[in-house]
């Protein structure tokens, strides 16, 4: 899949689409609101683009149902993801962006390189595995290998994990968790919910450095883990 066969506006799209449904269960989907969001545009100019894919047989779109993706779609989407993962990773590990940085320089790169480019980057980077945020990367031939990972809030009190992804939907968390030290491969444990002050108790450790402390509910909830 040539992703030069899209414009810049359905490769964001079909991307989207993909990120909003990739950690949520198989036949969900996406409604045009959150993806208006996502996006930045009005609702009306969502519904529309939505429906302008979804005729060219890149989107499954039922009115009120809400946006998937079709086969044709997904292997544009995980194109355009594989890009902007391995965009994010270099970025990181080669010029050294901070993490809460790289979101919006990706999305600035992701249109303008080659297939070449990217595929000199990936073996420049080792052939990486995951971005710096813990999503996957997609392989060359679109596949996607997700670690077995839950939300950090369905933990128990009394129950561990391994940090595997922290989604970077809002920089400001971002920062915060990385002021704290939990980071990616981060050791946490769930002490208390402590839903009266809307925030989680916890324990964590990485590379060495211990912690501590309460995290509101919103943060937490950018953190997903593997169960120890």
């Amino acid at each position: 899949m040539n992703p030069a066969d899209l414009t810049p506006v359905a490769q964001d799209y079909l991307k989207a689409v993909w990120s909003e449904l990739e950690w949520v269960p198989a036949r969900a989907k996406v409604s045009t609101g959150r993806l208006a969001e996502r996006l930045g545009v009005g609702p009306s100019t969502a519904s529309e683009t939505v429906q302008r894919l979804s005729d060219q047989g890149l989107l499954d779109y039922e009115p009120y149902r809400g946006v998937g993706l079709t086969e044709r779609g997904r292997a544009y989407a995980l194109v355009m993801v594989r890009r902007h993962r391995l965009l994010e990773t270099w970025l990181v590990q080669g010029l050294g962006y901070a993490w809460d940085e790289v979101h919006d320089e990706a999305e600035r790169l992701e249109h303008a390189v080659s297939e070449l480019l990217i595929e000199r980057l990936d073996a420049l980077l080792g052939h990486p595995v995951r971005d710096p945020h813990g999503d996957a990367i997609p392989t060359g031939d679109g596949q996607v290998v997700r670690p077995d990972a839950v939300p950090l809030a369905s933990l128990a009190a009394g129950e561990s994990g391994v940090v595997a992804r922290i989604s970077d939907a809002d920089p400001g968390d971002l920062r915060l968790l990385a002021s704290l030290g939990i980071a990616l491969d981060a050791a946490v444990s769930v002490t208390a919910h402590l839903p009266r002050r809307d925030a989680v108790a916890l324990t964590w450790s990485h590379s060495g450095v211990a912690g501590s402390g309460e995290v509101d509910a919103r943060a937490a909830s950018r953190v997903w883990v593997t169960r120890a």
